[in-house]
């Protein structure tokens, strides 16, 4: 074979290499996902996935409508159906309301409204962040003494008595207690706080057992009411701890 034959050849074969070897390339997914508030109990994701093999780039859109905890567990689905079809490992960017944030936070920020005839009244916010929910309240109008506070099973405040909000949240069905104790406790149980001479009194509680609108029901808040009660829980008394009359109540929903 001739000297310039057997270069064209080789240089046939590189090419044919090089195609070959650039065809296998992986492609790169990036998914996109926007939420909107459609209403005070749903929202809607409109999810994005762009492909890009080579030169060519492919696009779907999808729409995906319900509660928070229900759009969140086909989100999460759906990247998880994505990384298993392509048989890949590499990270799935998710763009979501604010993009250049590491980390979502979320906050939600009710307001307590007098009960059973007290003037009981304050806010509360929770925000969750890096797997955590920190609640704050403020409560002005009590009596002087330990209160009690919990979290209770519907965002329904419309009784005067507060009683339409139902009794403790208890989705792990544990008997009444202090947070933490090893004979049970209520996911509501979050004990007790002091009010001033003014009235004033005030509470932070921080926990990795509760989440603002996540999938898994044994830990999200939203559709529950935060109570403040007019006595003491003595944290032993079944099922709510023998703390008296709900003197204010908020219902934890998204705005």
């Amino acid at each position: 074979m001739k000297t310039k034959q057997f270069i064209a050849l080789l240089t046939c074969i590189a090419l044919f290499i090089s195609c070959e070897s650039g065809s296998k390339k992986p492609a790169h997914k990036e998914i996109k996902i926007e939420k909107k508030k459609v209403n005070d109990t749903l929202v809607k994701a409109t999810v994005t996935t762009v492909i890009t093999k080579g030169e060519e780039v492919t696009e779907d859109v999808q729409s995906i409508e319900g509660t928070p905890g229900e759009v969140n567990a086909q989100l999460e689905r759906y990247k998880k159906e994505m990384l298993q079809a392509h048989g890949e490992k590499e990270a799935l960017h998710a763009h979501h309301d604010n993009a250049t944030k590491k980390q979502e936070v979320k906050k939600i920020k009710i307001g307590l409204n007098a009960k059973s005839d007290s003037t009981a009244e304050g806010m509360v916010s929770f925000t969750e962040e890096n797997g955590k929910v920190t609640l704050e309240a403020h409560i002005n109008g009590l009596t002087e003494g330990i209160h009690a506070i919990h979290i209770h099973e519907k965002a329904d405040c419309s009784s005067e008595d507060g009683k339409s909000s139902g009794g403790h949240w208890n989705p792990t069905f544990e008997p009444h207690g202090s947070w933490g104790a090893e004979s049970g406790y209520h996911r509501g149980d979050i004990g007790n706080f002091s009010a001033d001479a003014s009235g004033h009194g005030m509470i932070t509680f921080s926990t990795d057992q509760w989440c603002l609108g996540c999938a898994d029901e044994t830990k999200n808040l939203i559709g529950k009411a935060v109570i403040v009660h007019q006595g003491e829980d003595d944290l032993t008394s079944q099922p709510s701890g023998a703390a008296g009359a709900r003197v204010s109540c908020a219902g934890i929903i998204v705005e």
